[in-house]
């Protein structure tokens, strides 16, 4: 399981965040991770679904409107729990389950299926550099996603330069210098001044000292200020402006205690900036988790990574199979 590939002239190479297999993370280790980390969202999920799928329960529409219910509870979202609950109950027909525990199978198989487009590492390309814009709400954790991805980045052997375009925010700059020293990365910042600038300066270092990959960072906002949205949109024009195809990848960070409103969230910033990649993070304190759900109904745009704990290395790309198995362990 990768943490993300290298692509050159000539080849494809798969990377992580160790660089070598001594060091990479086995997929059970990063399930338990995973695991613990969903604990609060199985704890409501799978204890009320052991309670439905009762060995020798017949399948009915009683249970079918329950679980419906369960799934709702759990912030799957309207569209994706008629979704999930229309592919069981074809499911369950076609494979001649007769009793809940088999529909509990077939529920699991649906999600995985809903789940699995978006399993997609992030693309490194050589363009040298590789600009990477991150947006998100104020608190989503996109300081921290850029601290721990530029670690990944460095230990793959990439060269990388973070773009202080959060100028809003006073504590924003000094937070990405602090990330910079950890990662020993240069931070290229203006406080108070204009976020499309200090990006564009940061680009056009990058190229200058043929830096593999920038990092920049925007201010926190949310959908509904038209305002910052549209300034968030200038950032992207003048970014093209540095490099006529960047950026390369527009990587949204959700925070996952957010629920149902990640997908206003996702809808709202897509129509913006193209988003690319999702990093959903704070995993570890929400009952929430079911909201990717309806993030996969809305479009199937990659979930690049999931933040499993506050540790560096807690930035995890997200595996379809490991996530379902966390939820109905």
């Amino acid at each position: 399981m990768s943490m993300f590939s290298f692509q050159t002239s000539d080849k494809v190479s798969e990377l992580d965040s160790a660089g070598t297999d001594e060091n990479r993370p086995s997929r059970s280790t990063l399930g338990e991770r995973l695991r613990q980390s969903l604990a609060a969202t199985r704890a409501r999920l799978g204890k009320q679904l052991t309670a439905l799928f009762t060995p020798g329960r017949a399948i009915d529409e009683e249970l079918y409107d329950e679980l419906e219910t369960i799934l709702l509870t759990c912030d799957v979202g309207v569209e994706a729990t008629q979704h999930l609950v229309n592919a069981t109950r074809e499911r369950v027909k076609r494979d001649k389950v007769s009793d809940a525990t088999g529909l509990r199978d077939a529920l699991r198989s649906e999600l995985l299926q809903l789940l699995a487009p978006l399993e997609q590492a992030l693309n490194v390309r050589t363009n040298k550099p590789f600009v990477i814009l991150l947006a998100g709400v104020n608190g989503a954790g996109k300081t921290t996603s850029i601290g721990k991805l530029t670690k990944q980045l460095v230990d793959a052997g990439l060269s990388v330069v973070l773009a202080a375009g959060d100028t809003f925010r006073a504590a924003a700059e000094q937070q990405l210098k602090v990330w910079g020293e950890r990662n020993q990365v240069s931070v290229i910042g203006q406080e108070g001044g204009d976020a499309a600038a200090v990006i564009f300066d940061a680009i056009q270092s990058a190229k200058s000292k043929g830096v593999d990959v920038v990092l920049a960072d925007t201010a926190g906002r949310l959908p509904t200020q038209l305002h910052l949205m549209e300034e968030l949109k200038k950032v992207k024009r003048v970014i093209a402006k540095a490099m006529p195809d960047a950026p390369h990848e527009v990587l949204l960070v959700i925070d996952a205690n957010t629920g149902q409103n990640a997908v206003n969230q996702v809808k709202a910033f897509d129509e913006a900036l193209g988003v690319t990649g999702l990093i959903l993070t704070k995993l570890d304190g929400t009952a929430k988790g079911g909201a990717i759900a309806g993030i996969a109904r809305y479009r199937g745009i990659p979930v690049r990574y999931v933040g499993t704990g506050e540790g560096i290395d807690d930035l995890r790309p997200f595996d379809a199979t490991v996530f379902v198995d966390a939820l109905f362990a």
